[in-house]
């Protein structure tokens, strides 16, 4: 089975432009992305997708593999799509732009899933607590008994206000880990769906997948890494470095 590990990256990001090309002691940080990526022996390649000649240039410059892709692209599934639609491959994972210290056990965790000929799309999740459940910039999550994915929001879920406090305390609370991978033929269907206004209301488009019927398999992961958001998130990075 093959497997490609697509970065996309872009360098106008409303909360932080040209983060894919800042320093990281000596890196930029696309470079470290692309580096943890290719620690996987999961993945045959990895290629970065992206619209900007800078990030063009620099891929080449530390000897990466790149592709240009459309500027009108919203989603990093849109860009994924756009390189699925020219390479052969069984499985693409899309692997975040911002996550420098990448942890390549997560993407082999999730490479394995797609032994199982039912799984179409997975992603990561990790138990958390309700006081992160509470913060609206985490990405929540509940699962089905098969660990299929039934929501996502930014909301707390599930609502705890009538729960009892030993349910609570008992209760799994799954944060997401923003890692994707599909099947290409699943990833070519996913980027003709039209946008639903749940996922436009909750800026999430895997809802725009769960309401149009696809299943997405979670697989828990213990790991974790900080990503760059906000220029603020660059200090935590660094620490770790």
């Amino acid at each position: 089975m093959k497997i490609v590990g697509i970065i996309p990256a872009r360098y106008e990001s409303s909360r932080f432009p040209g983060k894919p090309l800042i320093d990281l002691k000596g890196k930029t940080m696309i470079q470290r992305v692309y580096e943890g990526a290719k620690k996987s022996t999961a993945l045959s390649e990895v290629i970065v997708a992206t619209d900007d000649q800078r990030i063009f240039d620099e891929v080449l410059s530390f000897g990466g593999k790149v592709m240009m892709t459309n500027q009108n692209h919203t989603t990093g599934t849109d860009r994924c799509g756009e390189i699925a639609q020219k390479i052969e491959a069984d499985v693409f994972i899309n692997i975040q732009g911002d996550e420098p210290l990448i942890d390549f056990r997560q993407i082999d965790q999730l490479a394995k899933v797609f032994t199982n000929n039912e799984v179409k799309i997975a992603t990561l999740g990790i138990i958390s607590n309700l006081d992160e459940a509470k913060n609206p910039n985490r990405i929540k999550m509940v699962l089905d008994k098969q660990n299929n994915a039934l929501y996502f929001s930014r909301s707390a879920i599930p609502n705890t206000a009538n729960a009892k406090e030993n349910q609570v305390n008992s209760f799994d609370f799954y944060r997401h880990i923003g890692v994707y991978a599909y099947r290409k033929n699943t990833l070519l269907e996913i980027i003709q769906l039209e946008k639903t206004a749940l996922e436009q209301i909750e800026s999430l488009e895997q809802l725009r997948w769960l309401y149009h019927g696809y299943k997405i398999q979670v697989v828990q992961t213990s790991i974790e890494t900080p990503n760059i958001d906000v220029p603020e998130d660059v200090e935590a990075v660094m620490r770790q470095l």
